[in-house]
């Protein structure tokens, strides 16, 4: 079994029942965004997407995530958001990866109400998600509950604007 598999096995525990790991064309096209996307694990193609694994779970799966990727030897490279503003929500974007012989990059997101952007903070499993957390909720509002310090890291301390939101304006 390849290290990508041993890692798509340890994910399972997030999705109760039976669950399919499904593969992706290899066409690298998007797929996260589409409404009929499944919670669940999808093994990419590294080489056309960048990842080898993407997963979509509800937002309180994100901490349980955590702790698995935590465990199995990942470290967080990226917290980000994406504003999907016809759709009236949020992207909430981690990115993880491991050093090791075989590239495994895995990609965790879930999806929030635009209106209600909050999520578990992960920055008690992950400490160094306490920095990427508060980027996000500079730029994109999302309050990540249970964080310890969410104030601004670039943003000035008074701003009431978050500016990689799509409807912002200057």
């Amino acid at each position: 079994m390849s290290f990508v598999e041993e890692t798509g096995n340890s994910l399972r525990v997030l999705f109760p029942g039976p669950v399919e790991i499904t593969g992706e064309a290899d066409n690298g096209s998007e797929t996260a965004e589409k409404d009929d996307r499944r919670q669940g694990i999808m093994i990419t193609n590294h080489a056309g997407r960048g990842t080898a694994i993407d997963v979509l779970c509800v937002p309180e799966q994100v901490v349980a995530a955590a702790k698995i990727m935590d465990e199995i030897g990942f470290f967080l490279e990226a917290v980000t958001g994406v504003d999907w503003i016809k759709e009236d929500r949020l992207e909430v974007v981690y990115d993880y990866n491991h050093y090791g012989p075989e590239p495994c990059r895995v990609v965790i997101r879930t999806f929030i109400s635009r209106t209600e952007p909050e999520i578990p903070t992960i920055s008690h499993i992950i400490p160094a998600a306490n920095w990427h957390e508060r980027e996000t909720h500079d730029f994109y509002g999302i309050r990540f509950t249970g964080h310890p310090n969410l104030v601004p890291i670039l943003l000035p301390e008074d701003a009431d604007f978050h500016p990689l939101l799509k409807d912002f304006t200057p």
